[in-house]
């Protein structure tokens, strides 16, 4: 296509370019627009697509001239990519858009585009591995844990105590003194669901009662408009239950799983906690060698990709309107961080060609679909309607990119 091009802005990854469309061009991208017209156009008086083209040029004027820039556009753009040897990292903008009968077209394009990553130093690294033994006392926490999966709860006719649950209708007074309606809230004790002025009310009652009392709001209160108030809180106690845990013998192991004794399982526990924290320390290792290569190979980071992570995570987490632009502000430092951990990770795959291929991933589906007692086609289909075969393409992908940089750089374990 024949256009001039004018570069008038680089900075970073972001490019404007001044583009000239000859009116040529134009008037042959109208010429075409009118022939599509007229072999579709219906018009009183005429058979469909017979009607005069001067006719069809006139009725439809405005939609042609609309249907032939929006055409020369999206041609000038890709010409702009040739000629200027651009990779967009996102969807172009265009601005200042002038077009006049007989004259050139002209508009700026404003993208930005991906960055050259060359990555000149991967290897002559030292990071840290730091592998904390598994205690007893994590051992035992882990059992009580298991434990507490599988308590009872009984209910009560006696006043509740730290750790029973209890159903309340509570109801607190306003700034004026007046009660507000009460709501009904299950609460366990003592887990901090509650502040303890109005637990304290609820120990005073046996269920069935009302009790009445004023309550401080505690000074660390969330919320900083409540804090140091006495309100009046009213506690009407209905169920109060008491949790039983089970016997810490072999028929809790054999409950738990296919365990024949509390020593197996204990064992069982031991050895996946171990397992955990060797995950946790090579995630750690990944983490400090990545941290390591982004300090010594510096690169831009296209911001609109960073914008993606960020506007994802907000509606992740569902984070208020009201509170969104704090959020972009405070989490925008990490999400550019794994923007520029994905850049690294992609280079390294294709430069060395080390991007999962199909064999490598039958063989994890393999794997899972063994770890399962699954067949494989069932679980590879299972993933592809799920979406995430990509995922677990990533995942070998990412592997794969680890193990060739863990192979040139050295790892002390602590």
């Amino acid at each position: 296509m024949n256009i001039t091009v004018t570069p008038k802005k680089a900075e970073g990854l972001q490019r404007v370019l001044e583009v000239s469309v000859p009116a040529e061009e134009l008037r042959g991208a109208e010429s075409k627009a009118a022939r599509k017209y007229a072999g579709q156009a219906r018009l009183p008086g005429f058979r469909p697509g017979k009607a005069p083209p001067s006719m069809v040029q006139k009725r439809f004027a405005g939609a042609i001239r609309q249907e032939a820039i929006e055409s020369l556009l999206q041609e000038a753009y890709q010409s702009v990519l040739e000629k200027e040897n651009l990779t967009p990292a996102s969807q172009p903008r265009v601005e200042h858009l002038h077009v006049h009968e007989g004259e050139s077209l002209t508009f700026e394009l404003h993208l930005e585009v991906r960055p050259e990553i060359e990555l000149a130093r991967t290897q002559g690294f030292r990071v840290k591995r730091d592998l904390h033994p598994v205690t007893d006392e994590q051992v035992r926490e882990q059992i009580e844990h298991l434990r507490e999966q599988r308590a009872t709860w009984t209910p009560l006719t006696d006043k509740p105590m730290p750790g029973d649950m209890v159903t309340v209708t509570l109801a607190t007074s306003d700034d004026s003194g007046e009660m507000s309606e009460g709501k009904e809230y299950r609460i366990v004790l003592g887990g901090g669901q509650a502040i303890a002025g109005i637990e304290e009310v609820i120990m005073e009652a046996l269920p069935g009662e009302t009790v009445e009392r004023p309550v401080r709001w505690p000074d660390d209160f969330p919320d900083e408009s409540q804090r140091g108030k006495t309100k009046t809180v009213r506690v009407t106690l209905g169920e109060v239950k008491r949790k039983t845990l089970p016997e810490l013998d072999d028929a809790l192991a054999r409950e738990v799983g296919d365990f024949d004794s509390l020593d197996a399982l204990r064992t069982a526990v031991r050895d996946d906690l171990v397992k955990h924290a060797e995950r946790e320390a090579d995630a750690q290792v990944r983490s400090r060698l990545l941290d390591d290569l982004m300090g010594a190979n510096a690169f831009d980071v296209p911001s609109s990709w960073v914008d993606r992570y960020v506007d994802a995570y907000v509606g992740t987490y569902g984070i208020p309107e009201e509170e969104q632009e704090k959020f972009r502000g405070e989490f925008r430092p990490a999400a550019e961080r794994q923007v520029r951990r994905d850049l690294i990770i992609e280079t390294i795959a294709e430069r060395e060609g080390l991007k999962a291929s199909e064999a490598d991933i039958d063989d994890r589906v393999a794997e899972v679909a063994s770890k399962r007692n699954a067949d494989p086609g069932q679980v590879y289909s299972s993933l592809q309607k799920s979406g995430r075969l990509r995922e677990l393409e990533t995942s070998i992908t990412e592997d794969k990119v680890f193990d060739w940089l863990l192979t040139r750089n050295e790892v002390e374990t602590s």
